[in-house]
């Protein structure tokens, strides 16, 4: 019987399996990473993460992520911090450099325990969303219920972000997988509702692309902190409260314009599966 060894972590809920295939390359096909996130006959996550070893040189690693649906996710705010924080913690490096699909994330880690991590730059622009046709991204013509004219944002990947006067009231489990899949949506979108509580905090639930409701959304949480500013309802800092915790966001004004998210980093347990899991 072989058996592969894996992590459990999560950022403020939002839950991980992460392979190390740095030393031994890790195999994972849509199949195997559904088999895994499955809470009842698998391990169980909202996303798998598998470390690579780097394609460029100035970076610590690879991260490839996967959704509990097998589909490929470009980024992941709080997979980011995670990974970055085993890293630091096997190397004792203070910033470390991550490479994604969607390009190379730097994160730092504070003295308070938490991570930041540079999401980069923000893309507002229809075609970058992308949406399938020409529209204004800071209110876009698409509707369920009684949510209306959201806010599109690409940080790395697509977030459709609907202001309400209580994200609580909503039943996201309901109107979520009409809004990932409406054909306006290219390559299908992570769903935010958010409420602006004052200038400075924005209560936020998603349903991320590809895993569903999650307990926190670092890519959703910064999209959500761009459209309320771009709304001109907030500053450019703000704390997002999610289900599990919070936050901290910063849209950077000068020089590039990049998001900054900081939030904990949370090692839940480690273990072994049988390869069969994976179908082999």
């Amino acid at each position: 019987m072989r058996r592969l060894s894996f992590l459990k972590m999560h950022g403020l809920g939002n839950d991980f399996v992460v392979l190390d295939g740095r030393r031994t390359a890790v195999a994972i096909d849509p199949a195997s990473a559904r088999a895994l996130a499955d809470r009842h006959t698998g391990i169980g996550c909202d996303q798998l993460i598998v470390i690579e070893k780097p394609h460029q040189s100035g970076v610590q690693a690879f991260m490839r992520i996967l959704n509990a649906d097998g589909s490929e996710a470009e980024a992941c705010g709080n997979a980011t911090r995670c990974v970055a924080a085993l890293i630091a913690r096997e190397s004792g490096a203070q910033r470390v450099r991550l490479e994604t699909v969607a390009g190379v994330l730097d994160a730092e880690m504070l003295d308070d325990g938490r991570v930041a991590v540079d999401m980069g730059p923000v893309r507002t622009q229809w075609r970058d969303i992308p949406l399938a046709r020409e529209m204004d991204t800071l209110a876009v013509d698409l509707a369920a219920g009684p949510l209306a004219n959201p806010v599109c944002t690409n940080i790395g990947n697509p977030h459709a972000t609907f202001f309400v006067a209580d994200a609580d009231a909503v039943d996201l489990a309901a109107l979520g997988p009409a809004l990932e899949h409406d054909p306006l949506f290219p390559e299908r979108a992570n769903i935010g509702v958010a409420t602006v509580c004052d200038p400075a905090r924005i209560r936020l639930r998603v349903w991320e692309r590809g895993a569903g409701l999650t307990l926190a959304c670092g890519s959703g949480a910064c999209a959500a902190a761009v459209a309320a500013h771009r709304r001109g309802l907030t500053g450019r800092q703000v704390t997002v409260v999610l289900d599990g915790g919070e936050l901290a966001i910063t849209w950077r004004e000068e020089g590039d314009g990049h998001v900054v998210m900081t939030g904990p980093a949370a090692f839940a347990f480690e273990g072994s599966f049988d390869a069969a899991l994976l179908g082999r």
